[in-house]
C-alpha cells in the first residue's frame, strides 16, 4: 500500500513521521524508511546540522552558509566589487555564485535601454559602476553573446583549506 497525501493541506514533518511510524515504518539517517512487502519508500528527508530539512531537487543556487538575506547581499556585494575592479579573488564556491548575476547585468547593460538601467542600479550597490557598465560593456562585449567572466582555481586558502580561485572579467 501506498501512502498518498493530499497536496491541499499542510501537514508537518512531525506529523509525517508519526503517520509513516504507526504503518510499521522506521527511522534511518536518510529519513523515513517504509519497508513492508511490496512496498519501499523513502521520503526526501535527509539530517543537516542536526535539523531536519527537504532534500534539494533541482535547486542549483548554493546557500553558502547563510540565511537568505546575508547570501543575496554578499552576492550583490561581490558582483559590484567584480565590475568595480574587473577581478575578485574568493572561494570558489562564492565565484561560481556569483558568475549568473554579473554575467546578466553585463547582458543588461549591452541592451541599454533605460528599463534595464533601472534593473541593474536596482542590484548593483553603486550608481558610478553603472553608468561606467552602461558606457563600455555595448563596445567591449559586442563581439561576445555570453562567457563574460573567466574563474581561474588558485592555491587553497591557509587556516582552513578552502579551494580559491579568482574570477575575472574576460
Amino acid at each position: 500500500a501506498l501512502l498518498l497525501f493530499d497536496t491541499t493541506t499542510t501537514t508537518t514533518m512531525s506529523a509525517l513521521v508519526h503517520a509513516s511510524m504507526s504503518l510499521g515504518a522506521s527511522m534511518n539517517a536518510r529519513g523515513v524508511d517504509i519497508s513492508r512487502p511490496g512496498v519501499s519508500l523513502t521520503f526526501g528527508v535527509e539530517q543537516e546540522q542536526g535539523k531536519w530539512t527537504m532534500i534539494r531537487h533541482g535547486k542549483k543556487n548554493p546557500k553558502l552558509n547563510r540565511p537568505a538575506d546575508q547570501r543575496k547581499a554578499l552576492i550583490r556585494g561581490l558582483t559590484t566589487e567584480l565590475l568595480r575592479h574587473g577581478t575578485v579573488t574568493t572561494t570558489m564556491a562564492r565565484a561560481k555564485a556569483i558568475r549568473k548575476p554579473v554575467e546578466n547585468m553585463i547582458q543588461l547593460a549591452k541592451d541599454g535601454d533605460d528599463y534595464k538601467r533601472r534593473m541593474a542600479e536596482s542590484f548593483i550597490y553603486d550608481k558610478e559602476v553603472v553608468n561606467a557598465l552602461f558606457e563600455q560593456a555595448p563596445t567591449r562585449y559586442a563581439d561576445r553573446n555570453g562567457g563574460y567572466t573567466r574563474i581561474v582555481r588558485t592555491l587553497s586558502r591557509r587556516g582552513d583549506n578552502a579551494t580559491m580561485g579568482v574570477i575575472r572579467l574576460v
